[in-house]
């Protein structure tokens, strides 16, 4: 006769909970699997589906009571470390829709905005171009599949623990987060190069003829050199977005290597002061 005990019970759940909980952080958090167009029901199936593949190779876990507070607070714990890497390459898909921000700022198409459902705001016409493009090179590369393997390797680099996390790791993610503003930056140089040899030429012709309205006839200029040069920049934009995809999935798997390694430290006693 089999018998069950509450021990092997609990073993049994923290054993899924756990570890459903950090891949469930991360396909909410992570481009493409946490899209808003994505059913709630598909997203924890699929999450369901990976714990029930993953758990069986996740290293020993600790004994603690799921419904206990240590539990709950190694719950917490895992669904911020699977939001962390997850958010670490959302930032990649925020550069791209950064440079098409400024893109469209500067070609004047700031008031074509549409409802963005991953962010649950407005987005612009071009930004939401380019999102659509890097989607489609996130898949043609498989790079989602490499996520996915990165998840299955941060449970080796980063085991379920009780010990809390080191804030550093956090911080290195707010240090990555400054990729938005300057790969944006540089995404988008091409058209606001252009645009500002347009602008210099239209002030240039209305200084020759005062008569010409500019305002009629500088908002189609910049708005079909804007969309010339996107159009003529489209073929090179493969090389640096895989190597935008490279680099978050670098930082995707530094980032539990991170917290594991400045876990496995000696905690240094306090220094006593001299009486």
């Amino acid at each position: 006769m089999i018998t069950l005990s509450t021990a092997d019970i609990n073993l049994w759940i923290a054993a899924l909970l756990w570890p459903l909980t950090r891949i469930l952080g991360l396909i909410a958090a992570a481009p493409l699997f946490g899209n808003g167009s994505v059913p709630v029901t598909v997203k924890v199936a699929l999450g369901v589906l990976l714990a029930l593949i993953i758990a069986p190779t996740v290293p020993a876990l600790p004994g603690a009571d799921p419904l206990s507070l240590a539990g709950l607070l190694i719950l917490l714990q895992e669904a911020l470390v699977g939001l962390a890497m997850g958010f670490s390459m959302r930032i990649v898909f925020a550069a791209v829709e950064m440079a098409g921000e400024i893109g469209s700022l500067t070609m004047g198409l700031g008031f074509a905005t549409f409802f963005d459902p991953n962010t649950q705001g407005r987005s612009s016409a071009i930004s939401q171009f380019l999102a659509l493009m890097a989607t489609m090179a996130f898949l043609a590369t498989n790079t989602h599949l490499v996520l996915l393997s990165v998840l299955v390797e941060s449970f080796s680099s980063l085991p379920v623990s009780a010990q809390p996390l080191y804030g550093g790791g956090f911080k290195q993610l707010a240090d990555w987060g400054g990729k938005i503003f300057s790969t944006g930056v540089q995404l988008s140089l091409p058209i606001v190069a252009a645009l500002l040899i347009t602008n210099v030429a239209l002030g240039i012709l209305t200084r020759a003829a005062p008569a010409l309205n500019l305002f009629g006839i500088g908002f189609p200029i910049t708005l079909g050199v804007g969309l010339l040069v996107l159009a003529m920049s489209l073929p090179y934009l493969a090389t640096p977005l895989q190597q935008l995809f490279l680099d978050g999935i670098e930082r995707t798997r530094l980032m539990p290597r991170t917290w594991s390694e400045r876990a496995s430290l000696p905690l240094r006693p306090a220094p006593r002061a001299d009486r």
